[in-house]
């Protein structure tokens, strides 16, 4: 565990989250989810956590590790075609990890996954925030719609960012 890595979960807490993240952005992410679920039957739920605590800080737990988490945690595999995916940024290390339910990840595999992921971590590193997150859901939707097109409208998951 680096002690530059403790430094900005300690330090590059919450009041980043509410910085980069106010809540006309994060009304405009949730408009965008709504948007990209009328093209597919598929689920998307978009996360940000400003930093680690406690014992994940201490365990050094990955971004993915604690996405995974997190995704168990908000039931986003519990949709009725196992096409849930979440989109989960750790702020303080500046990572995206995109975890999909077993339906969709077969179909998109690791790699198209990691494509978003990097191309929204491009736009992170600019400062362009609220960008990278509705390019990134646009993406999303954008596999969902190939392999999941849009059924009898019912959504399973809420809409709204989830910060934590």
């Amino acid at each position: 565990m680096g002690i530059g890595r403790i430094a900005r979960h300690l330090l590059d807490h919450r009041w980043r989250v509410r910085r980069s993240f106010p809540p006309n952005v994060l009304a405009n992410i949730e408009a965008a989810i709504k948007a990209g679920e009328t093209t597919h039957s598929g689920q998307v739920r978009f996360v940000v956590e400003g930093a680690l605590d406690g014992a994940p800080l201490l365990h050094d737990q990955p971004a993915r590790w604690r996405a995974l988490d997190v995704f168990s945690h908000l039931r986003i595999w519990d949709t009725a075609h196992n096409n849930g995916v979440l989109v989960y940024l750790l702020l303080a290390d500046r990572k995206v990890e995109i975890i999909a339910d077993r339906g969709i990840d077969a179909r998109v595999g690791a790699e198209g996954w990691q494509n978003i992921c990097r191309d929204m971590e491009a736009d992170f590193r600019h400062g362009c925030f609220e960008a990278g997150v509705i390019k990134g859901i646009e993406a999303v939707s954008g596999e969902l719609a190939k392999h999941f097109p849009p059924g009898r409208p019912r959504n399973e998951l809420p809409d709204a960012p989830v910060v934590l």
